[in-house]
């Protein structure tokens, strides 16, 4: 049944006596409208229309000058309220004014019932965010540590901006750099235990070197050796102070979020810095160190490690500790691990797979390719063979031995230099054509020279090879830059050079010296100073003081720079290939500015990389000291290397760990050069 229709008006109409008819329907209004516009003529309507525009663009041109009146208005009935509060002292600051103080009133104290409240416009207040809740502690340590507890996320909050506003009044006061905050994050610009700041800190507004001159340098006449080697001490003391709390037995410590990553779960940090701890002098740190080593570290976990790292930083690090100290407790640890990454080698070719699970006794490729790289595959070999050395097991330096004669056999070497990837399958190079002394193959040339020496300088096929490699990286690899005419080790890709250099190449100026010290031609030690000028220059030439990861370096004259960092290479990882090629070439040379150079690293770590609460963060742009951004994470190898060798090259006793008596393997682990070589 359908619903009745609904009218929504009542229609009428009506007749005249002159039989006119009205009707107020809707649809004959609507067509008797539109009928009388459309017999208007084409000229009436555009005429219409024209008058009706010009009307509107009048409206909107008279619409300022009606505004100002209505604002003068406003303004008369403000000046009005201000001379009305003038009877009383106090007038209020207009929107948009500021106020005019007259030196010659004096201030007198107004009560405080006799201040106007500001009429603010009603403006809706949001509510608070909700509050984030509190992570849960990563602290960790040893039981007197534990037993302090966690400071709150407020406490040091308040206690950053206390030492933001002490910086502040010391700037205020004796012109000292404020501190440099991160999102945050406050990073100490000066320690009060450092020794005395370098001129450029004093003079201020030095900036980057300019292309060819060194930066502004240190006072090193003020500055003597001890001091620098406490300034060591202090630094290595800060970054553990960070580590125990934070990140006790794990790997890697993140010092601006105060916790810790993990890579094969062993504790690498605390390993890697136990002789750096010897060595410095730090016995109460090297004793916490040690009694975790004896009672935490097991290698009985089901976890894969990879077989380069684990070797170089664990295996070397137990080793060297045991030489330095004679605990055996170390030896016995170094045979555990050094077992348990055999199954590596067992390979068809000989050339072992890059991950070890030292749990099952099992390895394997990586899990995209079959690969292995051929730095990781021959920087082994010093570890291994000490390793059998001690044990009186030959299994070891059979092993590795085995790796160095395939590889010195292979082809697809280009004068004496190797490709970047070999297969575990049919044990040959692979990505053939492009040639590199940064990563995946430096520690390859590093490794010929060095275990050369460490046999007592007999195995010649060794040294052959490491010859013809300088031969070829002087052949193919060197260029000079622009304008300054720097000495830089490029990459070659298929016979076409890419001018750019990891800063893991700045190891050669060291091993170059070390040959040059022990009988290689005089060549190699000049090259080794053209090419640390151009590694000390990586650093000159950044805002920060610290170098990039990668640089890339001009061959034409262009904006008056030898160096140039691209945006995705800026990051610096507290890497020490630099300051190591530092302390050879003192120790080499003597030469003051060496010392220098590495002070002004030193110091351009603690302004740009310290963290308040301990440790040191690696940054992400070289090129920003005002915002150089924190990456969050400190290498085991800052505390394994780069403070080693720095205080190693402060350090006047060249017999501290004698360059004629031990050789560094690439994780700064000094092993004994073998009897034989005296």
């Amino acid at each position: 049944m359908y619903s009745p229709m609904r009218k929504d008006y009542v229609a009428l109409t009506l007749r005249d006596q002159y039989s006119h008819n009205y009707t107020n329907g809707k649809q004959w209004r609507r067509q008797s409208c539109w009928r009388k516009w459309k017999q208007l003529s084409r000229m009436q309507r555009s005429l219409i229309l024209f008058l009706l525009a010009l009307l509107l663009a009048c409206a909107i041109i008279s619409y300022p000058s009606l505004s100002q009146h209505w604002r003068g208005l406003s303004d008369r009935s403000l000046d009005n309220e201000w001379e009305a509060e003038d009877i009383k002292g106090i007038r209020p600051i207009p929107p948009g004014a500021m106020p005019k103080v007259n030196p010659e009133q004096v201030l007198e104290v107004v009560p405080q019932d006799a201040i106007p409240e500001l009429h603010r416009p009603n403006v809706p207040i949001l509510p608070k965010p909700p509050e984030m809740k509190k992570p849960p502690s990563n602290k960790r340590g040893p039981p007197i540590l534990q037993r302090r507890g966690n400071a709150s996320e407020a406490q040091v909050k308040e206690k950053q901006e206390s030492m933001q506003k002490e910086g502040e009044q010391e700037e205020e006061k004796k012109g000292e750099k404020a501190l440099i905050s991160w999102r945050g994050t406050v990073i100490e610009a000066e320690q009060s235990t450092d020794p005395p700041p370098s001129v450029q800190e004093k003079e201020g507004a030095a900036g980057p070197a300019k292309p060819g001159e060194a930066a502004p340098q240190a006072a090193a006449t003020s500055v003597s050796s001890e001091d620098r080697l406490e300034a060591v001490r202090e630094a290595f003391r800060h970054a553990w102070k960070g580590y125990k709390e934070f990140a006790w037995g794990h790997d890697e410590l993140k010092p601006v979020t105060k916790s810790y990553g993990e890579w094969f779960g062993l504790g690498l940090t605390l390993i890697d810095a136990l002789d750096t701890m010897w060595i410095l002098g730090l016995k109460e740190e090297f004793e916490e160190a040690r009694a975790w080593v004896k009672e935490e570290l097991s290698f009985n976990k089901n976890v894969d490690v990879n077989l380069f790292e684990s070797t170089i930083r664990i295996l070397g690090g137990l080793l060297s500790t045991y030489h330095l100290t004679g605990d055996e407790m170390f030896l016995d640890k170094a045979k555990d691990i050094g077992s348990r990454l055999m199954p590596a080698f067992k390979t068809p070719s000989k050339i072992p797979f890059s991950d070890v699970n030292i749990g099952k006794g099992t390895a394997r490729p990586p899990r995209w390719t079959t690969d292995s790289t051929v730095a990781e595959v021959t920087s082994i070999q010093l570890e291994f063979r000490e390793l059998s050395r001690l044990t009186n097991d030959p299994q070891y330096q059979a092993a590795v031995d085995e790796v160095m004669s395939q590889v010195h056999k292979l082809e697809g070497k280009h004068d004496g230099l190797v490709p970047m990837f070999i297969n575990t399958n049919s044990g040959k190079f692979t990505h053939r054509g492009i040639f590199t002394l940064g990563a995946r193959a430096d520690s390859y040339y590093e490794y010929l020279l060095k275990q050369w020496l460490q046999g007592g300088k007999t195995e010649t096929t060794l040294l052959e090879d490491y010859v013809q490699a300088i031969e070829g990286v002087r052949k193919n690899l060197l260029k000079k830059t622009q304008p300054s005419l720097l000495t830089f080790v490029g990459e070659l890709s298929h016979g076409r050079l890419n001018p750019k250099m990891d800063h893991l190449v700045c190891f050669l100026p060291g091993t170059l010296a070390l040959g040059a010290h022990n009988g290689l031609p005089p060549e190699h030690m000049e090259l080794a100073k053209e090419l640390m000028e151009t590694c000390h220059q990586m650093y000159a030439q950044m805002e920060t003081g610290l170098s990039p990861e990668i640089a890339h370096f001009n061959l034409q004259p262009r904006n008056g720079r030898d160096v140039d960092v691209k945006p995705a290479d800026r990051h610096n990882l507290l890497r020490p290939e630099t300051v190591e090629s530092l302390f050879y070439m003192y120790r080499y040379t003597h030469d003051s500015k060496y010392r220098d150079w590495g002070w002004e690293i030193l110091q351009s770590f603690n302004k740009y990389t310290r963290v308040p609460t301990g440790g040191y963060t690696s940054i992400s742009n070289v090129r920003d000291p005002v915002s150089p951004g924190p990456r969050d994470k400190m290498e085991s190898f800052f505390l394994g290397e780069t403070l080693k060798y720095l205080f190693l090259l402060f350090s006047d006793n060249e017999e501290l760990v004698s360059l004629d008596r031990y050789v560094f393997n690439t994780e700064a682990h000094p092993l004994p050069i073998w009897p034989s070589a005296s």
